[in-house]
């Protein structure tokens, strides 16, 4: 009965261990993506022509970074350093795309 209690003991702090790290791997994984998404978009804006934002719509940011439109989506609302635009269809002038593009951080003085 005492070996069982052990086992017991021993299961219940694996399990506490197990769920630990994987919560760390999980905010790991997050900040990992955000932190893709933000450089992508910082290099597309500094490689811009005059007058462009680089700003990139969620298709293609999916196509270029292998992200999911969800995880695009959790990263750049994260980042205080993503925004994200909504383009308006010229003939319908409803909202038809979002865009993403980098914007650094303003620190206050």
């Amino acid at each position: 009965m005492a070996l069982l209690a052990l086992i017991a003991n021993i299961s219940a702090i694996a399990t506490g261990l197990v769920a630990v790290v994987g919560y760390c791997w999980f905010l790991a994984e997050r900040s990992r993506k955000r932190k893709v998404l933000e450089e992508y978009l910082r290099r597309a804006s500094q490689n811009s022509k005059p007058g462009k934002r680089g700003q990139h719509s969620a298709l293609h940011l999916i196509a270029r970074l292998k992200l999911s439109e969800a995880e695009i989506l959790q990263a750049s609302f994260k980042s205080p350093r993503i925004k994200c635009r909504v383009a308006a269809d010229p003939e319908t002038g409803r909202a038809d795309v979002l865009l993403f593009e980098y914007c650094p951080v303003q620190t206050k003085n």
